[in-house]
């Protein structure tokens, strides 16, 4: 990243500059989802019974907001290049952009087998793919400034990189924001959850069923089964088995009802 600021610097590129703006926010996003990860593994306690799952989720969401930072960094820059095009070395400009392109590529390889299972790993995996485009686009705006000689290429093609980012970001946005409010994670279905359940032997009502995240990869469901079952033990098995099996949700809690609770108007 220094090294590409400061051939940035020297050559007069402000696309090579801002590409490594955004690789400084991709260290921190990155320091801060190894940092979530390590705290995901230790162990609960008794003031935080969940242990630090959710710190997984808001790295995520830091991720995301930081790299819409870095695209606002970029696009100003750029727009103020428009108004004062200055003249680049486009040569310097794609020996180093190619070079990023292959580092940023290579990372961003380390995460693409976990990131459909993991938010955090996505959003890794999102900031490095985002980096080698930006890298690309740097190197194809190098070249056309070598033949053509506009160097006004080189700010426009960091406003349309930005663009492209930020399409890309608005998913991992969404996705850790709902989490962050313990929403249903993306790929729970809740309704279905609900027929499910409604679905097993006995089962005549559910009602006060929830389904949040515990980390970006463990989700969590409550709710209460009203049964007409004898073998209530039977049935809470099958309940666990199958929301386990149907939706890979590991940590349920479930509240079997044969008769209306006091507590409970609902029931």
């Amino acid at each position: 990243m220094g090294i590409e600021f400061g051939a940035g610097a020297f050559s007069g590129s402000t696309a090579l500059m801002a590409d490594a703006g955004h690789n400084l926010s991709d260290v921190l996003g990155l320091a801060m989802a190894g940092g979530a990860a390590w705290l995901t593994r230790r162990a609960s306690g008794p003031h935080k019974t969940y242990g630090y799952g959710k710190a997984t989720v808001l790295a995520a969401l830091a991720n995301a907001l930081l790299l819409i930072f870095a695209c606002g960094a970029i696009a100003f820059e750029a727009v103020r290049r428009l108004a004062e095009p200055a003249p680049v070395m486009s040569g310097l400009i794609m020996g180093v952009a190619a070079i990023g392109f292959v580092i940023n590529l290579g990372t961003a390889l380390l995460f693409m087998r976990d990131q459909h299972s993991d938010l955090n790993a996505r959003g890794a995996y999102l900031h490095m793919m985002a980096d080698a485009a930006v890298s690309i686009g740097v190197v194809i705006a190098g070249g056309v400034i070598m033949f053509t000689g506009w160097s006004i290429i080189d700010p426009l093609v960091s406003i349309v990189i930005v663009g492209v980012i930020l399409i890309g970001t608005w998913g991992l946005l969404k996705d850790s924001a709902n989490l962050a409010i313990d929403a249903a994670p993306r790929g729970v279905d809740v309704e279905a959850v609900r027929e499910v359940l409604l679905g097993l032997p006995g089962v005549t009502a559910v009602h006060d069923l929830h389904v949040w995240g515990l980390s970006t990869t463990e989700t969590a469901l409550t709710a209460h089964l009203c049964h007409d079952r004898p073998d209530s033990a039977a049935l809470l098995g099958e309940a666990h088995a199958l929301i386990r099996r149907r939706f890979g949700i590991g940590h349920s809690t479930l509240q079997l009802e044969a008769a209306p609770l006091p507590d409970c108007p609902a029931c």
